[in-house]
Parts: C-alpha cells; structure tokens; sequence
C-alpha cells in the first residue's frame, strides 16, 4: 500500500466489506463473498417472497424451445428479471447454466420461459445464504474442468459448452454459452470446449505473470471426450477436422510448448457438467458443493 500511495492518490479503507453489491466476509478459513441482499431484492421484484422453494435451478428435461407456447403478456419484466440474475451468477456459478438459458430467449420471452425463470428464483429463495467461497491455498496450480452438450438446443442443434477454472482449490472462473456455429460431431462440440478453456486458462495465466505469480507448471484441462484429448495431442491432421482447424492448431501449440496438458476424467466427476445441463439432484448437490458454494461458516452466519 505504501508503495501505491507514492505513485497514486489512494487511502486505506480497511478490510473489504462491499464491492458492487457483493458482500466480502472475512473468516478464519478465508473470504466468503455474497449476494444475498441483492437476492432478496430479485425475489421481491419478482413478487415471489412467499414462494415455495425448490432444490435445483432447473429440471432434468431437454432444453427449452424458442417456439414453445404463448407469448409472455411482460416481456420488458421477464427481460428485467433475467438480466438481473446474470449479475448474480457472479457469487452463484450454480445458476450459470439455468440463467444462461432462460437468457437466451430474451428478444421474445414465452409462458413456458417465464416458468422456468420462476423456478430460478424459487432455487434463490431455498439457498438465498449460499455463497462463493475462497480460501488460502498453498497449491498454485491452474486446474481446468470442460465439457459441452453436444446439439442440445431443439431449435439450431448448437452446442452448449461450459468450463470451470481452478488456481488452487479456489474457482476463479466459469461459463456456460452456446456455441456460436453448429458441430458436426460431438468430438468437434467438446474440443471446441477445450479451445475455449485453454484460452481462458491463457489470460489468467498472463494475468498472474503481471501480477508477479506466474504459474509454473502446466495447466491441467480435464475432458470427458476420449476423441477431444486424442486431437490435443495426436499430429495427424484429419480430413474430417479441417473445419475446426484453427482450435486444434491453438490447444496443440499450448500442449507442445508444456503449458497445456489435457488429461481424461470420468463423467460422474466432469464438474463442468452443471455448466451446460439440467442434473438430477444428488449430482448437482456434489458438484455445487465442488465449486464451493455453501452456506456461509457458522461464525458469519448472522452477518
């Protein structure tokens, strides 16, 4: 801080407690960051105080239509509501995947979509303490987590592809997004996973190097797809990739120059899958909790 000063006008406010409507408690084990007042505030806007709760974000069915049902008689209060829940995924990553979809019909919201707003908000309102936990961390490793739903949108067959990223035992990032193109193969789906991830993993690394903490060691990307990791690492350029070309040359540069490698992982613990995917509830449970959100430590439980 002294340092700083010398060179900026700046002061010493003390520990953090609130940033950008983001509640930051300090505990023993580590930081505890919150929304919960701003969780509060969506569940009043959305007049569902008093509404029963309900245990997952959203059900095990297959994606929603665009087509689907009537029109919504509010779209300006569906669009609303939904904008105000990507703003909370940023301490609730295990809404990622629900606030991802309904978000997706926001140009012409319909009853079925509403509903599945809803049952969002009745997910808040029966963990509205949870919250994203940091702790400190001796590991400095940079650990990543893909997977993608290969042709999962009823209405373009597009892929929904997700990761996670760990520095540590700390989650730092996270997405859950449509790809952009169609994929011929699921292969293709999950590797342009991969490509989107060791990109990420790429910035942070660069990020930390400018920080002063560069990472050393490889970044390790975990996959469920036997074909994906085969391309990261075989050299043999296949005529039926010609077409996702540019990734495989990407994530093949980072695993030949050591800075990527791409391991294989079994689905039950693919915790990436709560990115692009309705799970029943004793898997989204076990994953929620693996990206550490949980309710708050006992000794901040009345903060």
């Amino acid at each position: 801080m002294a340092s700083l000063s010398s060179e900026f006008a700046m002061k010493d406010l003390g520990h953090l407690n609130d940033f950008l409507g983001i509640s930051v408690t300090q505990h023993k084990g580590g930081l505890f960051l919150s929304q919960r007042k701003y969780a509060a505030e969506i569940i009043d806007r959305a007049g569902m105080s008093s509404c029963k709760s309900t245990q997952t974000p959203v059900d095990t069915k297959p994606k929603i239509s665009a087509k689907i049902g009537t029109p919504y008689e509010d779209p300006t209060t569906y669009r609303s509501l939904a904008g105000a829940l990507q703003y909370l995924t940023f301490t609730r990553p295990d809404i990622s995947y629900a606030v991802q979809q309904i978000c997706l019909h926001m140009h012409d919201p319909r009853d079925e979509h509403m509903n599945a707003l809803k049952r969002i908000i009745r997910y808040i309102q029966g963990t509205i303490s949870f919250g994203l936990h940091l702790f400190p961390s001796s590991i400095d490793d940079l650990v990543s987590y893909t997977d993608a739903d290969w042709g999962g949108c009823p209405d373009t067959r597009r892929s929904t592809s997700g990761y996670c990223v760990y520095l540590g035992d700390n989650l730092i990032s996270w997405s859950s997004k449509r790809q952009p193109t169609l994929s011929q193969s699921s292969a293709e789906a999950e590797y342009r996973g991969v490509a989107n991830v060791v990109s990420e993993s790429c910035w942070i690394r660069n990020l930390l190097l400018e920080l002063h903490c560069p990472v050393r060691k490889a970044t390790l990307v975990y996959c469920d797809n036997v074909s994906a990791i085969y391309l990261s690492g075989n050299p043999v350029q296949h005529q039926r990739t010609k077409h996702i070309e540019m990734d495989i040359h990407f994530v093949r540069e980072k695993v030949a120059r050591g800075e990527v490698r791409v391991h294989h992982v079994p689905s039950r613990y693919q915790i990436a899958d709560i990115f692009t995917k309705g799970l029943p509830l004793i898997l989204f449970e076990d994953f929620r909790n693996s990206l550490s959100v949980r309710d708050p430590p006992v000794s901040t439980a009345r903060v």
